[in-house]
């Protein structure tokens, strides 16, 4: 009895530590197996680093607006930087790799956006590096390495710069300034990306913390064309602790009319500015983004898996920019880092919520892009603005052509206009909204009434598209088209009444008359001849949230209940539960709204620091537009935020039983706070 009453404690106990070990902050990985290593992203809106198994290594580097032609589908495809932050340490002669060290663990610090990796070797050394995608300078990253010898040891550390296989005609660089206050040593390259189309550059240069006049000497190594690096020595002794650091910036030509000469000036920047200010202004801007948070009482995984899921929100964009995240953010080259609706309806609105000022560059980035979609819908035979469905640089359709997505996936026209109508609603910005927004609802209204066919009153149908739901391919009047283009051409009509600005007459009388076609039994059909089957994602759902084109709760509910079984357990994204538990949040249902939030994400994670995948079991993360759908169940689901045309207000909404509060701070541009219990 004395040991099942034991057993029983032990088990508590180990529950206790569990639940008690989730830190909101910080996601461990203290066992790394290569085999199955999925890796974190530290990015600061323009240029991301994905984490790597072997020590001194990234997987990536990935710069936002960096595209070029090359590979699958006749595309523009997201290009690979140069890899600054790959390095070595020898200790006494020997190359430090994951097979000869011990006690290897890494970490995120989500708060600060810093990823540590600590290890030791043979009793030798105890090594711990961190390295930052510097929010406060958009092409700067910094590493920072502290090694403690156990006993006197001598140490080589080296900075390699290396090409991606796509670059050509590679050129490298070596360059010490003496000034008599410091010595910098540059170790720079530069590239054209597979076309010529781009100019590729990086540099970077060693920090240390010597006196000048005592700080190690830098070597220079030239390898081949596409690889060099510089080093140093030094003697550790035995109980003494050394530190130095790495600052580089990587550019383009799509950035800066100089990117070479720039990626040089950045380092040298970062160089003078020395670590400690580097680190300290990095962590103001991000103490600055965390402003905006939402914090769980009652469920600590919970809360750390929704930390994780903003901070990749906010690492993937940035303010000032007109760049829109694609659905893997800046965490490789998924999608080729093409603009879906995944921006503008997926992560667009939480941003929009906690942090306009962002949220402002996405809607830019179709502003900037207005008179490309202008011309794509007179190349398909119609007026206004037609959007394509994958984006790049220059805003044409960028969809391999055996995808038939791209000349038919309609409804993202109406989502870019939707994320534009939504700017001004929450920032009540009307200069804003007569120049750039007024633009994208007039010329997006006009683009559906010429897009219908007008067959009689109620049936101005909108034929031959694929759905939301992607499964559904050339198929007539699908519910969230249609209900996304009445949406579109009402708020383009409200907009001209803001602006005291004459709307076309046209734009109502065709949203009056367009079809919304439903079963027998009063569930909405997600498309005219839609018959029961298995859907990819979230259609029609969707018609009560975002679009509020049915308000009815029971028409809510009897539509959840019917499309919640129609989503089978594999290859579907992770956002479509999101809306169910936003949805079911809103009709009071809190628990039922809980499975739903969890079943979003949880099948979805990988090793080792639970980064989310496109689908269950899925194997291509950062799926940042799941988080983003993920993030919106939490702030206009369990939180009841509601963007209307007076700005955010907030509706009726349940929590989970186990969740004592939910409080989202910094919401909106007066950065409001709102507690539910």
């Amino acid at each position: 009895m004395n040991k099942v009453l034991l057993s029983v404690l032990g088990l508590i106990f180990y529950c206790a530590g569990i639940a008690s070990a989730q830190d909101q902050w910080v996601i461990k990985a203290d066992k790394i197996d290569p085999a199955n290593y999925y890796g974190i992203t530290v990015a600061n809106g323009m240029i991301g680093i994905v984490s790597s198994p072997e020590p001194f290594k990234v997987k990536n580097v990935v710069l936002a607006g960096a595209y070029d032609l090359y590979g699958r589908g006749r595309v523009s495809n997201f290009l690979n930087s140069f890899n600054l932050l790959n390095m070595y340490l020898e200790i006494n002669g020997t190359r430090i790799d994951s097979k000869n060290i011990s006690n290897m663990h890494q970490q995120l610090d989500m708060q600060h956006a810093a990823f540590t990796t600590t290890f030791d070797y043979k009793g030798l050394a105890s090594v711990k590096y961190t390295y930052y995608s510097l929010r406060q300078l958009p092409f700067t990253v910094l590493m920072d390495i502290s090694i403690t010898a156990k006993k006197q040891i001598s140490v080589t550390a080296a900075s390699i710069m290396e090409a991606p296989d796509a670059l050509k005609d590679v050129q490298n660089y070596y360059n010490e300034i003496d000034r008599p206050h410091a010595t910098i040593s540059l170790l720079t390259s530069t590239a054209k990306s597979p076309t010529g189309k781009l100019q590729l550059c990086a540099s970077n240069t060693f920090l240390f913390n010597e006196t000048h006049g005592q700080e190690p000497r830098v070597i220079h190594e030239m390898w081949d064309n596409n690889m060099h690096l510089m080093k140093f020595s030094k003697v550790i002794n035995e109980g003494q602790t050394y530190k130095y650091s790495v600052a580089g910036s990587s550019i383009t030509s799509a950035h800066d009319a100089d990117p070479l000469n720039q990626a040089e000036r950045l380092a040298i920047f970062a160089r003078l500015e020395g670590r400690e200010r580097l680190i300290k202004y990095h962590e103001q801007a991000w103490d600055e983004l965390w402003k905006s948070d939402i914090q769980i009482d009652g469920d600590p995984q919970a809360q750390q898996d929704v930390h994780s899921m903003l901070y990749h929100l906010y690492s993937f964009s940035r303010e000032g920019t007109a760049y829109s995240p694609s659905p893997m953010g800046l965490s490789g080259l998924g999608y080729n880092g093409h603009v879906f609706w995944d921006a503008d309806l997926w992560m667009y609105p939480a941003l929009l919520v906690l942090h306009p000022e962002i949220a402002k560059s996405l809607v830019e980035y179709r502003f900037q892009r207005l008179a490309v979609a202008k011309q794509n819908a007179f190349a398909h035979g119609y007026k206004g603005a037609m959007f394509p469905w994958e984006s790049a640089d220059s805003g044409v359709e960028e969809t391999p052509v055996w995808a038939l997505s791209g000349p038919f996936e309609h409804h993202i026209t109406a989502c870019v206009a939707l994320a534009a109508w939504n700017y001004y609603c929450v920032t009540q910005d009307k200069q804003w909204l007569l120049e750039k927004g007024w633009p994208i609802l007039s010329a997006t209204a006009d683009f559906w009434a010429s897009r219908v066919e007008r067959n009689g009153a109620g049936h101005y149908d909108i034929k031959d598209v694929v759905a939301a739901d992607e499964w559904a391919e050339n198929v007539d009047n699908d519910a969230f088209t249609n209900a996304a283009a009445i949406a579109n051409l009402q708020n383009a009509a409200l907009a001209a009444k803001i602006l005291g600005v004459k709307a076309d007459p046209d734009w109502q009388m065709v949203a009056q008359n367009i079809p919304m076609p439903k079963f027998d039994h009063g569930v909405t059909k997600e498309f005219e001849t839609y018959n029961g089957e298995g859907i990819k994602q979230a259609d029609v759902n969707l018609l009560a949230y975002p679009l509020k084109t049915i308000t009815e709760p029971s028409s809510i509910k009897k539509d959840l209940e019917y499309y919640e079984t129609r989503v089978p357990n594999e290859g579907t994204p992770a956002m479509t539960q999101g809306i169910f538990a936003l949805l079911y949040a809103r009709l009071g249902d809190g628990d039922k709204a809980y499975h739903f939030f969890k079943d979003a994400y949880e099948p979805n994670l990988n090793a080792p620091f639970r980064v989310i995948a496109e689908t269950k079991g899925g194997t291509n993360p950062y799926f940042a537009t799941g988080a983003g759908g993920i993030i919106q169940s939490l702030l206009m689901g369990f939180g009841g935020l509601d963007i209307t045309p007076a700005g955010i207000v907030q509706v009726k909404s349940k929590l989970p039983g186990n969740w004592k509060s939910l409080t989202i701070t910094g919401v909106g541009t007066e950065k409001k706070t709102y507690i539910i219990k």
